[in-house]
């Protein structure tokens, strides 16, 4: 008999993350489970009640509350999930915090370095031991977060970095944040481009270690890029979403690399848009997206 498939989304209460919790609850089985985890009880409770009711859903749905930011809480539902089920079969770390430019960088770096960079490497350390065989862990990132979107000076700090030298990395930048020396530094004034950098080098950071135990188990470890989204994350941000996609455009591309049934050596522990990797020296400093506004 074949068992359940378990799955998990962190940040899954709205956008992005609400998407691919329904995608994957129509395209999983009704044996299977998808937990929809989030910081707050109530928007939880609400974006589980409302992917439940949804006719597409085919699988079970349980809203659970994890505060990525908390690394123990992190490593702890892990281990409950390795014990309850004998282990996961695709992780979603998606969670990310709100950043507006009514505000200066600085002001907002730490909550959105703790919960785009922090929950990521939480979950990039506790997920990747309880991944069953044909397991797929995606962090969700960015097109900026390729090592061409900073300057020559700061790409070593990130090119070829271990896990942990790539949190020294961020604690330096979150230093010169709070200091206003980021900028003279080299660093770009948009702190989404070097926590996107960040996201992406720890997962190839992982992905160095773990490469020749999880590709003969068929496992995948990557970064994805769903491309532009319009949501009330990047509406502050972009003034023209022509090309934008819904949550739910942007999901399919994401599921797909996830539900893929054979982990393509070519894309383990690299970045992925489309289905295509892209180029780890792509992308020119100190450009931005079309249409992006700095305060």
């Amino acid at each position: 008999m074949t068992s359940p498939r378990i799955a998990l989304v962190t940040g899954a209460n709205q956008g992005l993350g609400r998407a691919l919790v329904a995608g994957l609850a129509a395209r999983l089985g009704p044996d299977d489970l998808v937990l929809l985890t989030g910081r707050n009880p109530e928007r939880v409770a609400e974006a589980t009640a409302r992917i439940t009711a949804d006719p597409a859903t085919r699988s079970r749905v349980e809203g659970r509350v994890l505060d990525v930011t908390d690394a123990g809480a992190v490593t702890r539902l892990a281990t409950e999930l390795d014990e309850r089920f004998g282990g996961v079969d695709f992780v979603v770390s998606n969670a990310s915090a709100m950043l507006t430019p009514d505000r200066s960088q600085s002001e907002q770096a730490d909550d959105f370095i703790d919960v785009a960079n922090g929950g990521a490497h939480a979950v990039l350390r506790s997920f990747p031991p309880v991944l069953r065989p044909g397991g797929r862990l995606l962090v969700v990132a960015s097109s900026l977060g390729t090592l061409g979107n900073l300057t020559p000076g700061l790409r070593p700090l990130f090119d070829g970095a271990s896990l942990d030298e790539v949190e020294k990395a961020l604690e330096s930048w979150r230093t010169a944040l709070h200091a206003g020396t980021a900028e003279e530094l080299g660093w770009p004034r948009w702190i989404n481009v070097p926590s996107k950098v960040a996201q992406v080098a720890a997962v190839r950071a992982v992905a160095a270690e773990r490469r020749a135990v999880d590709l003969p188990a068929d496992r995948l470890i990557a970064a994805g890029c769903p491309g532009l989204i319009d949501t009330p994350l990047s509406r502050p941000w972009f003034t023209d979403f022509s090309g934008a996609q819904t949550p739910g455009q942007a999901a399919v591309a994401v599921l797909d690399l996830l539900l893929t049934e054979e982990t393509d050596p070519a894309t383990y522990g690299e970045l992925v848009r489309f289905g295509q990797v892209l180029g780890r020296y792509d992308g020119t400093p100190p450009r931005l997206p079309e249409g992006l506004l700095i305060p």
